[in-house]
């Protein structure tokens, strides 16, 4: 390797991938998940709350082994271990009412692991179109109940798309400043209705609701903010109404390209793309590079 490249946002030259071999080759016995962990405190890779950022350096490492710079230790783990998505009890009941009915409609955070966090993984999996795969990195969940604690929806917000044109105009981001401040934006990748809740305006409410806490929900989590928040909603199945309701701007549509195609290979439908912004100055925020 004669040229750095930027892996998991981190420049990596040729001495870094010889002070990697040296402490493989220095430590047989260290298994992969010690490896990354030694690497975070060396080279102070941190998230902004002072947690090791283990499971970016862990890909990182896989990364390079993939490219043949590297040799890692063998897996503890062979094969892709999924988590298991238990098959939980619920009630499939119609409520169908007006919003007024079922008001207090509460919104509350899925911290921890637990029969919350299970039912989420249950239901979005069964009744979400996109089912409900693992999530790596910072990310936020959420569900709604009404006033006698029935579940009636579910919301998912993770890591914001690599690069899209409409928002990264309307922002007024480069490459250089979107690679460094694109971890003060997230996705709602996931936001769910129960299918046998039909309750008008409901999904604008829970998203209003959703976006008044947010912010600082993230900062409390994560020790840093955001500035906006970003979704892409497949034209081919739905309308965006509930967004526009809760007033999020519709700054184009993207060009059939899933979040992790950086090399224009896969095809995917056309999704317009909404964005929230958290502030008033979200774009001087969101421009300042350090």
């Amino acid at each position: 390797m004669s040229k750095s490249m930027i892996i998991q946002g981190r420049n990596i030259y040729p001495q870094t991938i010889k002070a990697i071999r040296r402490m493989i080759a220095n430590h047989p016995d260290w298994h992969r998940t010690r490896l990354s962990k030694e690497l975070c405190k060396r080279w102070r890779w941190l998230t902004d709350n002072g947690q090791l950022k283990d499971m970016a350096c862990r890909s990182m490492l896989r990364k390079l082994e993939q490219k043949g710079l590297i040799e890692l230790p063998a897996p503890l783990h062979h094969g892709n271990r999924k988590r298991r998505i238990h098959d939980i009890s619920h009630s499939c009941e119609p409520i169908e009412t007006d919003l007024k009915a079922i008001q207090p409609v509460k919104l509350l955070a899925i911290h921890s692991r637990g029969v919350e966090d299970n039912l989420f993984h249950c239901l979005m999996d069964r009744y979400h179109y996109l089912g409900c795969k693992g999530h790596v990195g910072e990310h936020m969940k959420y569900y709604a109940v009404d006033s006698q604690e029935r579940p009636l929806a579910f919301l998912l917000f993770g890591s914001a798309a690599w690069k899209t044109a409409p928002r990264d105009q309307f922002i007024g981001w480069d490459r250089t400043v979107r690679k460094q401040n694109l971890r003060f934006i997230t996705n709602n990748t996931r936001f769910l209705i129960l299918p046998w809740v039909r309750v008008p305006h409901l999904a604008s409410f829970i998203l209003g609701a959703c976006i008044r806490r947010l912010r600082q929900d993230w900062i409390q989590k994560y020790g840093h903010e955001i500035f906006m928040v970003e979704t892409f909603v497949d034209r081919t199945r739905f309308t965006g109404t509930c967004y526009r309701a809760a007033n999020w701007i519709n700054v184009g549509c993207s060009k059939g390209r899933s979040r992790q195609d950086r090399h224009n290979q896969l095809n995917v439908s056309i999704k317009d793309i909404y964005v929230y912004p958290l502030t008033d100055d979200y774009k001087e925020r969101l421009c300042v590079l350090t």
